[in-house]
């Protein structure tokens, strides 16, 4: 089979039945029309899925880098490259995955950009009442900082997935996988104030979104960082992205004694060691404080 096809088959797969989200199925289009093209430049017509060898991936690698990508880049380009190699195989379209033995390059580490907990408190003061769309920019930072979600996540939210009486929330997060997370109390009143003028901003009585622009339709990501951002303005944080709000919360509960079981399960991790970056995170604040406090540290 044809490497073309053979990636039009895999792209349908991801798409119809493992029912990826639209961006990471966009994410593997890119990485694999990157992979066919230098392909093409070694060979004198299109290859075979089954003629690539091991030792044509593997400087597909020193060819992204000669490119200038980032190391995160070359770990989803070649994680894209080894999951259509490896679909192949299933399928029986290859006899052997050459892509098996190459080897995904380690993550750089590197530690989250996080709030001190006086900073979320000052940030969350600190909405102008007299501004339009206060209720709504104040319910949504105090929810992305209470349960940890992605902006994504945040602003797929309908006003039915809310459970007032249980103070849950159910969120559809990567992959499509949904889960409940828990609302603090703060945040539920922010978001009963919200909802209360929420009628202001609506326009399609259809509408299902929580969180509505000035036209009434469901808010967009680049008007909601605006938001945060600007919320943001005042705290020393390196990043001032509404990611920031989703480190500040995982952090924040380790520091208070949460389990890190726990927090995964909240963050909608696949694996602790995901959740575990945090727990170091933890650590140099701890040692920050140390340091500050200990007389002879």
């Amino acid at each position: 089979m044809k490497i073309s096809i053979a990636i039009r088959k895999f792209l349908e797969y991801c798409d119809t039945e493992r029912n990826y989200s639209q961006k990471t199925v966009e994410t593997y289009r890119i990485a694999l029309g990157q992979f066919f093209d230098y392909l093409s430049e070694g060979y004198s017509e299109e290859p075979d899925t089954s003629e690539v060898l091991t030792a044509d991936i593997r400087p597909f690698l020193g060819h992204l880098h000669d490119m200038g990508r980032h190391r995160s880049t070359l770990r989803l380009k070649i994680s894209a490259v080894k999951s259509f190699f490896k679909y192949c195989f299933r399928m029986q379209i290859i006899q052997s995955n050459p892509a098996r033995q190459v080897r995904i390059p380690k993550a750089d580490k590197h530690l989250p950009s996080c709030l001190q907990e006086s900073e979320c408190r000052e940030m969350l003061s600190g909405f102008d009442p007299q501004s339009p769309c206060y209720a709504r920019d104040k319910a949504l930072c105090e929810l992305l900082y209470s349960s940890g979600l992605r902006i994504s996540e945040a602003l797929a939210i309908n006003v039915g997935d809310i459970s007032f009486s249980s103070r849950t929330l159910r969120v559809v997060g990567k992959g499509n996988k949904q889960r409940e997370v828990p609302i603090g109390e703060v945040a539920i009143i922010a978001l009963t104030d919200y909802l209360a003028i929420r009628p202001n901003l609506l326009t399609n009585p259809a509408e299902k979104a929580l969180f509505l622009s000035a036209r009434g339709e469901r808010l967009g990501s680049v008007a909601a960082y605006r938001i945060v951002h600007r919320a943001m303005a005042g705290s020393d944080a390196k990043q001032k992205s509404p990611h920031v709000l989703r480190h500040s919360f995982a952090t924040h509960l380790l520091d208070n004694g949460a389990d890190i079981k726990s927090v995964s399960e909240m963050l909608g991790h696949s694996s602790l060691s995901t959740t575990q970056v945090y727990t170091h995170l933890s650590v140099e604040h701890l040692k920050s404080a140390y340091k500050s406090a200990h007389p002879k540290a």
